[in-house]
């Protein structure tokens, strides 16, 4: 019988704690996301996570320790040679990446691939160099729309992303594009971790607006995880948000797509609210995409309040035989030089209504850890290859 009825696994994107001793080889020199982000905000309020045990963890300079925290907490390090998306959530799930995937942040995509998608697509491509997002958009949305363009382009992930108009491209015909370039950079040479269909609205620079309709197509994990074994074991895998992308649905049982953070947790508490055994597995994209990669520490800051409230909310529903991990995939050091995350521990808190202890425990060195011990608790193996340990017996 499992000691925890269902586990909620709730990945704050990219909220590191601080770098890892290898982080300079990254080229990330004193980088930490959640202090800097602490520094930057007037008036950092995190009720909740500072209960459960954040600032315990992780010394902050607004926020104080509880004497009595709720929660057990630890620092997790990656051991996978990456500081990615895929690397970190495969990681919990069991995965130990050690080739990283190819960027091409510095030289755009080869001539020989943008002339192959060229070929297949259609239309000729603008853009082909590492860019927001946000201002590809305004320095040529206009063309693409008015030329019947595609703008392609990438960022200091391993990602090749393709913008659309979804009234004048359509989302069918995005998507159908972003298919043939995933099939063309499944090629060792152009392997990249994900290829983004970008939607976007509007007419003329000033009015471009990128929707919610965005869509992952990454590559599937190299291995089995601890998804599998759950799934082929009769249990409930529930994904809220981008986690079904990033697994290409390999183990899950059931997919919400989310569109935005904030809905992402009031989905997760609607899923607690209601009855499944297994696990519920969570991506918060926002901290990430809106605010790390923008460089914008306050607007970071402020998106961890609001996910503070929501947090609150998720612990009232909660049952006594439930479990939450609340954790990071990376760092993205939005006080940090460039746009590139940053490598970094991330936290582990854990909390459960059923606990009588609380505190910190031991340093891990693998976000794996995490897998370990949800197998462990449901009672299922840990897939062949698999890295981690599991924590369970600690979680009392």
């Amino acid at each position: 019988m499992a000691k925890f009825n269902r586990v909620f696994v709730i990945v704050l994107d990219s909220m590191g704690i601080g770098a890892m001793p290898d982080s300079e080889k990254f080229g990330d020199v004193g980088v930490d996301t959640l202090g800097h982000i602490c520094d930057a905000v007037e008036h950092f309020q995190i009720p909740n996570l500072r209960k459960l045990g954040l600032a315990n963890l992780k010394k902050l300079s607004k926020v104080a320790p509880v004497e009595h925290p709720l929660g057990y907490y630890m620092e997790v390090s990656e051991a996978s040679n990456g500081k990615d998306t895929m690397t970190g959530h495969w990681e919990m799930m069991g995965i130990h990446t050690t080739k990283p995937f190819i960027t091409f942040t510095e030289t755009g995509f080869p001539k020989e691939l943008i002339e192959e998608l060229e070929k297949r697509c259609g239309r000729e491509i603008i853009g082909n160099k590492s860019a927001s997002g946000t201002a590809i958009l305004e320095e040529l949305g206009e063309q693409e729309i008015n030329e019947g363009k595609l703008i392609v382009y990438t960022s200091a992930d391993s990602v090749l992303q393709i913008c659309g108009n979804e009234e004048t491209m359509g989302l069918d015909t995005l998507y159908h594009y972003c298919e043939i370039a995933r099939e063309l950079t499944l090629k060792d040479e152009w392997r990249v971790g994900r290829v983004i269909a970008r939607p976007y609205v509007g007419k003329k620079k000033g009015e471009f607006k990128r929707t919610s309709n965005r869509h992952d197509y990454a590559l599937k994990p190299t291995g089995r995880t601890v998804l599998n074994e759950l799934k082929d074991a009769g249990y409930d895998v529930i994904s809220v948000g981008k986690i079904n992308d990033i697994f290409v649905g390999e183990g899950i049982t059931k997919s919400n797509h989310s569109d935005s953070s904030v809905h992402g947790m009031e989905q997760t508490i609607d899923i607690a609210k209601g009855d499944f055994e297994g696990l519920c597995f969570t991506n918060l994209v926002d901290f990430d995409a809106l605010w790390g990669h923008r460089r914008n520490p306050v607007g970071y800051g402020e998106e961890i309040e609001k996910f503070d409230v929501k947090l609150g909310e998720f612990l009232g529903v909660m049952r006594e035989d439930d479990l939450v991990i609340l954790t990071a995939d990376h760092g993205n050091d939005p006080t940090y030089t460039g746009t590139d995350h940053t490598r970094e521990k991330v936290p582990f808190v854990a909390y459960s209504p059923s606990f009588t202890g609380s505190g910190e425990l031991p340093k891990q060195d693998t976000f794996a850890v995490i897998g370990a011990t949800i197998a462990d608790n449901f009672n299922v193996k840990m897939p062949e290859h698999a890295i981690g340990t599991s924590i369970l017996s600690m979680l009392k």
